[in-house]
């Protein structure tokens, strides 16, 4: 089995337009959650005002400078959350234009619901205006596989290309997806992640309606959180056989050391610790990681009151009494829940807190829960000695996937 070196990494979100931006922001304790007020729509309810966490404008014209043509306008937002943090990634790399790309290198991005801005749109002028006909470009866009697409032919990748959909789970199992076929020798390079682009007016009105978003912010783990908080954007990371990643003096920026990947089978939207637990006990099996205890928890975190107290149980089920002992991270107070998109952007962030020494504060945090009692990193940014990153992604339907990354 190939070794897996992590050479690239790309984000974007509200907190800013490259992984850096969004790296200093959760390190010094900046967030992105801001209160938004969905448009009126002359054929739709509107109005609603929410804490939501947006990306700015300007980065399209970035993007397509950056590729030497015009591409963002031809692609829903989702697309484009994941084709700039791809660029970055590649670049960052430096495989891009390398001989690899032709054929020994794969596409896995994850997606929960794809081009919902494009689709509303749509339905907007068919139902609203009374259209006989949508816009010719609407399957292309909404499309769930559109970002892998526009990255394979953006950077001219000729090897397995895909996209995976498993709600909040999609892009921990893309880049678990990913791992397993250069560990099997399938091919060299995996370029792996996810974005999200859910906060449309209709998107926003479905979440509202299950009673899943906080009127407030987002504050996981506080014994006052009352929901989670959307966000948009996007995470890449380069995957890389470890001796290719080698030959060629790449600057290895972390290892991906073991992945674990499991169903609740048990409800559409409440989790389970048991099937959280067995996710994350193949994770750290794999890494060999299960009685160390030098590891940083990038927590899912979505500051609901189910799935922080489940998280906790999972972590104490795993680890005993050592998980209690673990520094716990949550960037999700910081940058909103990217559904699809955030367990590669947390991973991201995680990675450069290994490679830093420094756990970012979980943000808006007011008051410990002992159903939560967690080493929880809160207040300031603290220096930690971990070597390892727990990265945990749970979704709705029960998907649970867990990754275990080494320090550089």
């Amino acid at each position: 089995m190939n070794r897996i070196a992590v050479t690239g990494l790309g984000a974007i979100s509200a907190l800013g337009a490259s992984i850096e931006d969004n790296w200093q922001a959760v390190a010094a304790g900046r967030g992105g959650i801001a209160r938004c007020v969905m448009g009126i729509s002359p054929h739709g309810p509107g109005g609603l005002e929410l804490p939501m966490a947006r990306v700015a404008d300007g980065y399209e014209a970035a993007l397509d400078a950056a590729l030497g043509r015009p591409v963002a306008g031809g692609l829903d937002p989702f697309a484009r959350f994941v084709l700039a943090p791809a660029l970055e990634a590649l670049e960052q790399s430096g495989l891009r234009g390398h001989p690899v790309l032709e054929e020994r290198t794969a596409i896995v991005f994850g997606h929960g619901l794809g081009g919902l801005a494009t689709l509303e749109a749509g339905y907007e002028r068919l139902f609203g205006l009374k259209s006989p006909r949508m816009h010719p470009s609407t399957v292309p866009k909404v499309m769930v596989s559109a970002g892998v697409s526009a990255a394979a032919m953006a950077f001219e990748i000729r090897g397995p290309v895909f996209a995976v959909s498993s709600a909040c789970a999609s892009s921990a199992h893309a880049i678990a997806q990913g791992a397993a076929m250069i560990a099997m020798g399938q091919v060299d390079v995996a370029m792996v992640g996810g974005s999200e682009a859910v906060s449309t007016a209709g998107s926003v009105r479905a979440w509202e309606a299950i009673r899943a978003m906080s009127p407030v912010t987002c504050r996981p783990f506080s014994a006052d959180r009352d929901g989670m908080v959307l966000g948009e954007g996007g995470a890449v990371l380069m995957l890389e056989a470890w001796d290719h990643a080698q030959a060629r003096g790449a600057t290895i920026l972390g290892e991906l050391v073991g992945w674990g990947m499991s169903s609740d089978a048990f409800h559409i939207t409440q989790p389970s610790p048991e099937g959280q637990a067995r996710a994350m006990r193949q994770a750290a099996r794999q890494a060999g990681a299960l009685e160390r205890d030098d590891i940083l928890v990038s927590a899912h975190g979505t500051g609901t009151p189910l799935n922080d107290a489940a998280e906790t149980r999972s972590l104490v089920e795993v680890f005993g009494a050592r998980a209690r002992a673990m520094p716990v991270i949550a960037t999700k107070s910081a940058h909103g829940h990217l559904i699809g998109g955030s367990a590669a952007l947390q991973a991201a962030l995680g990675l450069r807190a290994l490679a830093q020494g420094l756990a970012p504060p979980i943000q808006n945090f007011t008051t410990r829960d002992p159903e939560c009692d967690l080493d929880l990193v809160v207040g300031a940014a603290r220096p930690i000695t971990s070597r390892l990153l727990l990265q945990n992604a749970f979704a709705f339907g029960g998907l649970n996937v867990a990754l275990m990354f080494a320090a550089a």
